[in-house]
C-alpha cells in the first residue's frame, strides 16, 4: 500500500476521535445514570469504537515510514490502548464480570466479530529485535555450557535387573514366533489362490471388454459428478477455491512491499537521528548566544519593574518551581510578587490551624459527596488528557500539511528545529538562572543592602538527603554481581525458562454469538475461547508490551487462570511471553522445591528472580499449580516438597511492584477447591475462568488442527458431527487424538483413502472427557470469589446502584439470621 493509504487510516482515526472526545469530555458534566443497563451500553459503545480506532492506528504505525509521523501516531496509539483498558476496567466494575457480550452493539454499528478482536501491536517485538536476539544468544550459550558440563561427567552404567532381562527375552521370543506364524499363513494363502485360479473358467474377450467398460465409465462419471458438485459449492460460496489455498502473486508482492517498508523505516530513522544531532549543534552555535542575552535582558527588566512596582527586588524563583520560566508567564510583576509571598507564607506557617482547615474541608467534601445526585458515573481517566493533546497536535500540525514535495516521506528539518529549540532554551535557561541569581544577590547587596537567603535551598537539600537515606535502607543482596551472571544462575537453576514458540492467535476459538441473548433471559453464559483470548490480551499482553500503557492503565499485578486440565492455560502463559518478548520465570511449587534451602536461601531466590525481572523487563513470573501455595491441608506425599514455601514472602514482594515495573505474575490451576479461597483471592486480583470449548470453537479447532498436522479436510470428513461428538473434550485431548491418527503412513494414504470422522471416534473413546459435574464445580467455586459474589448479588437485584457496600453486608447478615 502507498503512503496515502496509511495517512488516510491515521486521519480517519482522528476523525473518529473528534467525535468521541466531545462525548467523553463534555463542557458540562453529565448527570449520573440510574439505569445500569443503559450506562453499560454507553461504556460498551465507547469501548467498541475505541477498538476500531486502535486497529486503524496500529496498522498506520506499523507501516508508516515518516519518522516524525510515527512518533505522533505512537503517542495516540498508546493513549488509545490505555483508554481501552480503562473502559474494560469500568465495564468489569459495573457488570461484575470479566467477560462481556456485545452482539447487539456490533450489530447496530454494522461490524463483524472479527472487528472486535483486539490486535497485538507489532512494534512490541519489532522494536526490541536486538534485545531479543542478544537474549537468545545468551540463552544458547548458557544451555550449551550446561550440556558440555553434563557430557564431560563420567558415564553412568545402568545395571539390567532380572525382571527387565526376562521381559526383553519374552518380547524377542514372541516376535520370532509371530514372524514364523505370519510366514506360514502367507504360504497357505498363496496355495489357496493357486487352486482358485486353476478352477476358474477362461473368460471370453467380449465379456472382458464389457467388464472393463463398465468399470471405466463408472469411474469417469463419479469423477465428473464430484467435480460438478465442488464447482457448485464454490459458486455458492460454501467451499474455498483450491487456487486460493496458496498465496497469489499479488499477496506475495504485498508481503515483499511490507518487508521493504520496514527496512525503509530503519533507514529513515537513522537519517532522522543524524539530523537531530546536526540541528542541535547548529542551534547552539547560531542561536545559543542570542537566546542567552535575550533572557538576561528580560530578567533584568523584570528586576527593575518589580522594584518600581513593589519598592524592593523580588526573590528569584527556585529551580523546582520552574526558575525564570515563571517570570515569562502572562502575569504582572505585582501578581508574581504576591504569588511568591503566598508560597513563602504557606511554607513557613505549618501550624495546627492548617490541620483544622483541612479537617473542615474534608468534612465539607464528605457532605457534598453525600448531597450529590445518586447514580452511575464514569471513572476519571488518565489517558483522555493525553488523547486530547495528541489530537490537537494532529489538527494543528499534520492535518492540513502539504506533503506533495515529500514523496519519499523523509523527516522535515523545520519541525526538528521547533522541537529542539525548546529543549536548548530549557538548557540555556538553567545556566542563565545560576548567573542571574548571583547578579540579583549583588544588586540587593548594592542597592537594598539585603542578604540573599539560602535557607530554603538548604532545607530542600536536607529533605532530599532524608529520602536518599530511606532508599538506602533497601539492601541489595547482589550489588557486586552483573545482570548476566544473575541471569545465568537462574537459567542453571531452571528458574528461567525459554518460552515455547506459540502465538496468541494459535489459541483457537470462535466468538460467542448468543451471550447477550442468554443474559437477557437471566442465564449466565459460559465464555467462549475467543473471549478468553481477548481478556488475556487486555490484561497481560498490552500492558507488558508498552511501558507507557503499563503506567497509565489500571495496574494488574497478578492473574490466575482457572480451568480443567487441557484447556490451554500453560499455552497462554507462553503466548504472553512470545507476543511481548518477555522473560519467563518459573516459581511453581514443584520447580522451587529443594532449591535455595533455608530462610536465607528463600530470600536470595526471590531477590534474584525479582531483581532480574525488573532489570530485564518485561517479565512474566509463572506459578503452575497455584493452589499448592495456598493449600488448606498439605497432602502427606507433598510435605517433603513444602509447596507453601512462598506463601508468606511472595505477597510482601508483590507490594513493591509499581507502575513502572513491567512484571506480571500469572498463576495456573485446575484444582482451586483444595486452596484457601480467601488467601488465593487476596493474592490474585484478576481471576479468569477458562471453560471447555463450545461447539463453534471445537469445529474451528478440528479443522485447523488437522491441517496443521499435515491432514486434508475433504467432503468425506464430517466436521460438524466430529465437533458434536467431541463435546466435553478439551483442546489437549483433541491435539492428542489428531496426532495419534495423522501418522506418516496415514498421510501417505490420503489420495486413496481420505479422512473420515469415524477414525477419530475410537481414540476419543479411550480418553475421559471433562464431565458436566466438574465444570459446574468450577462455576460454583468462581461464584464464591469476590467478583462472583458481586455478580450474583447484581443478578438477584439485592445490590442497588445507590447502596454502599456496608449496607449490603448488614442486609446479608439479617437474611442469614432469618
Amino acid at each position: 500500500m502507498s503512503h496515502s493509504t496509511y495517512n488516510s487510516l491515521w486521519s480517519g482515526a482522528h476523525e473518529e476521535l473528534s467525535c468521541l472526545l466531545p462525548q467523553e469530555l463534555p463542557e458540562e458534566p453529565l448527570r449520573p445514570e440510574r439505569d445500569r443497563v443503559v450506562f453499560f451500553q454507553r461504556i460498551a459503545t465507547f469501548y467498541v469504537r475505541y477498538v476500531q480506532i486502535f486497529r486503524h492506528l496500529e496498522e498506520a504505525y506499523d507501516l508508516s515510514v515518516h519518522p516524525q509521523k510515527r512518533r505522533v501516531i505512537r503517542q495516540v496509539l498508546d493513549s488509545v490502548m490505555g483508554r481501552v483498558l480503562e473502559l474494560k476496567n469500568e465495564m468489569v466494575e459495573k457488570e461484575f464480570s470479566e467477560y462481556h457480550y456485545m452482539d447487539d452493539i456490533i450489530q447496530d454499528l454494522k461490524l463483524t466479530p472479527e472487528d472486535l478482536e483486539i490486535p497485538i501491536p507489532r512494534y512490541f517485538i519489532c522494536e526490541r529485535n536486538k534485545v531479543l536476539q542478544d537474549r537468545e544468544r545468551m540463552f544458547a550459550a548458557i544451555l550449551n555450557q550446561m550440556d558440555v558440563t553434563e557430557k564431560s561427567g563420567p558415564p553412568v552404567m545402568r545395571m539390567l535387573t532380572l525382571e527387565r532381562a526376562i521381559k526383553v527375552i519374552q518380547v524377542a521370543e514372541r516376535a520370532r514366533q509371530g514372524r514364523l506364524r505370519a510366514k506360514f499363513m502367507r504360504e497357505i494363502h498363496r496355495d489357496s489362490e493357486r487352486q482358485k485360479r486353476a478352477e476358474e473358467e477362461t473368460v471370453s474377450t467380449d465379456q472382458a471388454a464389457v467388464c472393463i467398460q463398465k468399470v471405466w465409465r463408472g469411474f469417469m462419471q463419479r469423477k465428473i459428478t464430484k467435480r460438478l458438485r465442488e464447482e457448485e459449492m464454490i459458486f455458492l460460496g460454501m467451499a474455498l477455491d483450491p487456487k486460493l489455498s496458496y498465496p497469489s502473486q499479488t499477496e506475495l508482492i504485498a508481503q515483499n512491499n511490507k518487508a521493504m517498508r520496514r527496512t525503509r523505516q530503519e533507514e529513515h530513522e537513522d537519517d532522522y537521528q543524524k539530523s537531530i544531532g546536526s540541528v542541535i549543534h547548529q542551534l547552539r552555535e547560531v542561536e545559543g548566544s542570542e537566546m542567552k542575552e535575550t533572557m538576561k535582558d528580560q530578567i533584568r527588566q523584570w528586576f527593575i519593574e518589580c522594584r518600581d512596582a513593589t519598592g524592593s527586588f523580588p526573590d528569584y524563583p527556585e529551580e523546582e518551581d520552574g526558575g525564570s520560566a515563571l517570570i515569562f508567564a502572562e502575569k504582572t510583576p505585582e501578581e508574581l510578587a504576591d504569588e511568591l509571598a503566598v508560597k513563602e507564607e504557606e511554607d513557613a506557617n505549618k501550624n495546627p490551624k492548617g490541620k483544622e482547615d483541612t479537617k473542615e474541608k474534608g468534612k465539607k467534601s464528605k457532605i457534598e459527596d453525600e448531597e450529590e445526585e445518586p447514580g452511575l458515573k464514569m471513572l476519571p481517566s488518565a489517558c483522555l488528557s493525553d488523547l486530547e493533546r495528541s489530537h490537537k497536535t494532529f489538527s494543528e500540525v499534520w492535518k492540513n500539511r502539504n506533503e506533495s514535495k515529500n514523496f519519499s516521506q523523509r523527516h522535515e528539518l523545520e519541525l526538528i528545529k521547533e522541537d529542539k529549540r525548546k529543549e536548548i532554551e530549557v538548557e540555556i535557561r538553567k545556566q542563565v538562572d545560576e548567573l542571574m541569581r548571583q547578579e540579583l544577590a549583588n544588586w540587593k547587596l548594592a542597592v537594598d543592602k539585603e542578604k540573599s537567603g539560602k535557607v530554603k535551598g538548604a532545607a530542600k537539600k536536607k529533605k532530599a538527603s532524608k529520602s536518599a537515606k530511606r532508599k538506602k535502607k533497601d539492601k541489595d543482596l547482589t550489588a557486586d554481581r552483573t545482570t548476566e551472571s544473575l541471569f545465568e544462575e537462574l537459567v542453571e537453576q531452571e528458574l528461567v525458562k525459554k518460552p515455547e514458540n506459540v502465538k496468541l492467535k494459535d489459541y483457537l476459538g470462535d466468538y460467542s454469538y448468543l451471550g447477550t441473548t442468554l443474559r437477557q433471559t437471566d442465564i449466565e453464559p459460559m465464555p467462549s475461547l475467543s473471549d478468553v483470548r481477548q481478556v488475556v490480551t487486555l490484561y497481560a499482553v498490552l500492558p507488558l508490551g508498552s511501558q507507557a500503557v503499563h503506567e497509565k492503565s489500571p495496574l494488574v499485578k497478578t492473574i490466575l487462570l482457572v480451568g480443567p486440565s487441557g484447556v490451554g492455560k500453560k499455552m497462554l502463559v507462553h503466548a504472553i511471553c512470545q507476543e511481548t518478548g518477555a522473560n519467563l520465570f518459573d516459581l511453581s511449587p514443584l520447580n522451587v522445591a529443594k532449591k535455595y534451602p533455608g530462610r536465607n536461601g528463600l530470600q536470595m531466590m526471590l531477590h534474584l528472580v525479582f531483581k532480574v525481572a525488573r532489570l530485564m523487563q518485561p517479565s512474566v513470573i509463572w506459578i503452575g499449580d497455584a493452589e499448592k501455595m495456598f493449600y488448606k491441608k498439605v497432602p502427606k506425599e507433598e510435605k517433603e516438597l513444602d509447596p507453601k514455601r512462598l506463601k508468606k514472602d511472595l505477597p510482601k514482594i508483590l507490594k513493591s511492584i509499581r507502575g513502572e515495573d513491567c512484571v506480571l505474575i500469572v498463576g495456573t490451576t485446575s484444582d482451586p477447591h483444595s486452596a484457601d479461597l480467601k488467601s488465593l483471592c487476596k493474592f490474585y486480583n484478576k481471576i479468569i475462568l477458562i471453560p471447555r470449548p463450545d461447539y463453534a470453537s471445537r469445529y474451528v479447532m478440528w479443522k485447523e488442527l488437522i491441517k496443521k498436522n499435515g491432514g486434508e479436510v475433504t467432503g468425506d470428513l464430517d466436521l460438524s458431527s466430529l465437533a458434536k461428538i467431541s463435546d466435553g473434550y478439551t483442546q489437549g485431548h483433541m491435539v492428542q487424538v489428531v496426532r495419534s491418527i495423522l501418522t506418516e503412513r496415514r498421510i501417505q494414504q490420503f489420495p486413496k483413502r481420505p479422512l473420515t470422522a469415524s477414525e477419530f471416534v475410537s481414540p476419543l473413546a479411550r480418553i475421559d472427557p471433562v464431565f458436566q459435574e466438574e465444570e459446574e464445580a468450577l462455576k460454583n467455586w468462581y461464584a464464591k470469589t469476590p467478583l462472583g459474589k458481586k455478580r450474583i448479588k447484581a443478578a438477584s437485584g439485592k445490590e442497588g446502584d445507590e447502596e454502599p457496600p456496608k449496607t449490603g453486608g448488614k442486609a446479608g447478615k439479617k437474611k442469614g439470621k432469618k
